[in-house]
């Protein structure tokens, strides 16, 4: 039976994405977060749209295509203003083992009708970043279709639209209580703020906190603990206009005067007890090799936040058989599938059909 009123816990972009989705179709959608749209784990974010980097299995990778042919859509449906940047994304490697795993990569994805370009460093810097320290010879690989997105606009945008549609946001106050009825079905939300509401399905897009969400129907929800350190670099001029992952270092635009940084190298050092500002000048020391005019930047913001990864690295998606009323959208990818998923998961509230994109993904692979 469709549901009348949804409560949508974690205002990030699955959860964004699925309210927007439900309101524009008629439901009645209340947002929570326990702080503000898309000013969490989805603001400390690479926000990298891609499926080049999702070949692990093919019912993955295919999921994020189809995540970045939604993110192209919703810019024809809401506008690109300031959260679509399609100019693609650049990748390179530093030793001949680490080459031949990327231009193998880069074959595979070519057979798989994934659009790849393998130019050279002297190519790069002539036709698409002329600030990158790149020796010419280097084999360069050029994603064309792939993009960035600036998560917190996007959030914001979809949020907006839901809200004018009718739904309501309620920032600043956690779940403390789902209840449910003598069938087991979702009947209310206990919040913080000590109010109640009433409704008849609740969507858990929690992020990092989604297994805190699960246990309150009794569900357990493995995620993976694995945190990662971002650093903003603000910059009178940016001088890069693509997301690019050089080296030991991956470096992106984030609007008209900074850019973001990250490394998986650098997250390694986060439970060895590194201070997140000394994190933060290796990431700054990393990218300036890349990116000599970077030097001219400073460290504005800097943040160590846990990414939303459930135990086996894929997304947990749609209903929980056991608790009629109750659904996760959580997923790490969550910027490349956020629209997708969000279009995804509204239909199958309000129809009750599966769709088959989502058979590998399903909640209740995880055991009770």
């Amino acid at each position: 039976m469709k549901p009348e009123r949804v409560a949508v816990v974690g205002v990030g972009i699955l959860g964004a994405g699925v309210g927007w989705n439900l309101s524009r179709r008629g439901i009645e959608v209340v947002f929570l977060d326990a702080g503000r749209p898309g000013e969490g784990v989805t603001n400390w974010s690479f926000s990298w749209v891609n499926a080049s980097n999702k070949t692990v299995r093919k019912s993955y990778f295919d999921l994020n295509v189809a995540g970045m042919e939604e993110h192209r859509e919703l810019a024809r449906t809401i506008g690109p203003d300031s959260w679509w940047y399609p100019d693609g994304h650049l990748r390179w490697a530093a030793d001949p083992a680490a080459e031949r795993k990327l231009l193998n990569t880069a074959e595979l994805l070519t057979g798989w009708d994934y659009r790849v370009e393998v130019c050279t460093g002297a190519e790069v810097r002539r036709r698409l970043e002329p600030a990158l320290a790149l020796p010419d010879g280097t084999p360069v690989v050029f994603y064309p279709d792939e993009a960035w997105v600036h998560g917190r606009h996007l959030v914001s945008r979809l949020v907006s639209a839901a809200v004018a549609s009718g739904a309501e946001l309620r920032s600043g106050t956690t779940v403390r209580v789902i209840g449910t009825g003598a069938d087991g079905s979702i009947r209310s939300v206990a919040l913080s703020d000590g109010s109640r509401l009433d409704v008849d399905a609740v969507v858990n897009a929690a992020g990092p906190d989604a297994a805190d969400v699960a246990g309150l129907v009794s569900r357990r929800l493995p995620m993976r603990r694995e945190p990662g350190v971002v650093t903003r670099i603000a910059c009178a001029q940016v001088p890069v206009r693509r997301a690019m992952h050089a080296p030991h270092i991956e470096i992106r635009p984030d609007g008209n005067s900074s850019v973001l940084l990250h490394s998986r190298e650098i997250d390694a050092l986060i439970d060895s007890g590194e201070d997140p500002s000394e994190l933060a000048r290796l990431l700054h020391a990393s990218a300036r090799q890349v990116v000599p005019a970077l030097g001219s930047g400073h460290i504005a913001q800097t943040r160590v936040a846990n990414r939303p990864i459930p135990a086996d690295g894929f997304p947990s998606v749609g209903a929980v058989p056991s608790v009629p009323g109750y659904y996760e959208a959580v997923s790490h990818s969550g910027i490349t599938l956020g629209p997708v998923i969000g279009r995804l998961l509204a239909s199958e509230i309000l129809s009750g059909e599966r769709d088959g994109m989502l058979a590998d993904f399903r909640p209740e692979r995880f055991a009770p």
